[in-house]
C-alpha cells in the first residue's frame, strides 16, 4: 500500500514540476512562436501526435460516400487547383515563396499515397488549428468537399499532364459556384 501511494504522490510531483515548468515558459514568453523558429523535438512530437488522434477520433465516426464519380473528381480537381496549391503544390509545381515560410511545413499531397477519405474529409471542413489550414466547411459545402476528398484520393497517382486535364474538365467550375476568381499563387506578393 505504502508503495502505491508513493508511486502516486511521484507522478503527481512530475505533473506539478511539468506545469510549472511549462507554465514559465509561457509566462515569461521562453518559447519561441515565431514560424522561423522550429518546434523542439519533443514539441513537435506532442503535437503530431495530439493532431494524429484528435483527426482519428473524430474521423471515425464520418460515413464516406462513393468516391469514384468522374465528375466528383473533376470538380475536386477545380477547388484544389483554386485553393491548395499555394501550400499543397500540385503535380509538377515548383516551390513557391510561400512554402518555406509556413511551420510546421504543410505536406506535399501528390506525393506518397492516398490517405484515408474520412480523415481527409474531416480536415478539409474543420481545419487544424495552429497551422495555416483553414476550416473549408465555413465556406464550402459537405459535397464539394467530398469532391475535394474524390480528387485527394487520386492526386498521388497523377502525372502533370493528368493533373491539368482534370482541371480543365472541370470548367472551372470554382469560379462560377462561388462568384470569384480563382487564386493565383504564382502572381501574390
Amino acid at each position: 500500500m505504502t508503495s502505491g501511494r508513493t508511486a502516486i504522490a511521484a507522478i503527481g510531483g512530475c505533473l506539478a514540476v511539468v506545469l510549472v515548468v511549462g507554465g514559465l515558459l509561457i509566462v515569461t514568453g521562453a518559447y519561441n512562436v515565431g514560424a522561423d523558429a522550429p518546434h523542439t523535438a519533443i514539441v513537435r512530437a506532442l503535437i503530431g501526435y495530439a493532431r494524429e488522434r484528435s483527426i482519428e477520433v473524430r474521423a471515425s465516426d464520418v460515413a464516406v460516400p462513393r468516391l469514384d464519380d468522374p465528375k466528383m473528381i473533376a470538380d475536386g480537381a477545380s477547388d484544389y487547383d483554386a485553393m491548395c496549391t499555394g501550400c499543397h503544390l500540385a503535380p509538377g509545381m515548383a516551390e513557391n515563396e510561400m512554402r518555406p515560410g509556413l511551420n510546421p511545413k504543410p505536406p506535399l499531397l501528390a506525393q506518397g499515397r492516398a490517405g484515408h477519405a474520412a480523415e481527409q474529409f474531416w480536415v478539409i471542413k474543420h481545419g487544424i488549428k495552429l497551422t495555416a489550414m483553414p476550416a473549408w466547411g465555413v465556406t464550402h459545402s459537405d459535397a464539394e468537399i467530398w469532391n475535394m476528398v474524390a480528387f485527394l484520393q487520386k492526386l498521388p497517382a497523377l502525372s502533370p499532364a493528368q493533373y491539368h486535364a482534370l482541371v480543365a474538365q472541370s470548367g472551372d467550375h470554382h469560379a462560377h459556384d462561388h462568384g470569384d476568381a480563382p487564386m493565383d499563387m504564382d502572381h501574390m506578393h
